[in-house]
């Protein structure tokens, strides 16, 4: 398949600790020169069962910027009532202001569409001209590119990725409806992952050398090579 080397690349945030947890974390997405295109609000699993001052002020740091904060939301394999994914929507909108939302836990296969298909829709009646992004952690059927604004693609460890490919399918669409999440990705690699997002056509991404291994959380916290990798991204979003 042919390269697609993507424009409007940047980086995005799959959902750093709560802010009262790493405030340095959310202090960084409010930088400047950070090119973050968006970020993920979990407060508990999703909104919480009441607003967090700590989240309320978080998110308003980041819309001042220009930033776009997504609500988490939970479709555990598309199992979850759809009443208690809009009730978390709501509170995301009420609570937070959110600008759209990050669904979870997403199916990749055709029977799971329509069932997706519906929860989109209800969302952007919800909140009209919401980003919709779609988390299966893999390139899923090609049918979920059209209810989704981005779809996280691939969600994993390093050593997956870097000999990863990518479905004939993806050519059909712009690298902005990509996106790739990438852990234990060691720093004498960055350069190297950055190239491999670039060319399978991811226009945003995030890396990260945090471990998922023992239960942990690798995207809980910034990566030891942040400022090289906001350099990097950087530098490709003005090329």
């Amino acid at each position: 398949m042919a390269a697609r080397p993507p424009t409007g690349a940047g980086l995005v945030a799959p959902g750093f600790a709560h802010p009262m947890v790493a405030p340095l974390e959310w202090a960084e997405l409010a930088r400047s020169d950070v090119p973050v295109r968006w970020a993920v609000l979990d407060v508990a699993a999703g909104p919480g069962l009441r607003p967090d001052r700590f989240a309320a002020s978080a998110c308003a740091a980041l819309r001042v910027r220009g930033r776009t904060v997504l609500g988490r939301l939970a479709l555990r394999g598309g199992t979850r009532r759809p009443a208690e994914v809009l009730t978390d929507a709501e509170r995301h909108l009420a609570w937070y202001r959110v600008e759209g939302f990050h669904l979870v836990d997403v199916p990749s296969t055709p029977e799971g569409l329509d069932g997706v298909r519906r929860i989109t829709r209800a969302l952007r009646g919800l909140c009209p001209g919401a980003r919709i992004v779609l988390d299966h952690g893999r390139y899923p059927y090609e049918g979920y590119a059209e209810p989704a604004d981005q779809l996280v693609a691939f969600r994993g460890r390093w050593r997956e990725y870097r000999w990863s490919q990518v479905p004939e399918w993806t050519a059909r669409y712009p690298a902005e409806r990509f996106c790739h999440l990438v852990c234990e990705v060691p720093a004498t690699r960055l350069g190297e992952a950055l190239r491999i997002a670039r060319w399978q056509g991811a226009a945003t991404c995030y890396l990260t050398d945090r471990s998922a291994r023992h239960g942990g959380d690798p995207w809980a916290s910034l990566p030891g090579f942040w400022d090289e990798l906001v350099s990097c991204v950087g530098t490709t979003v003005s090329e």
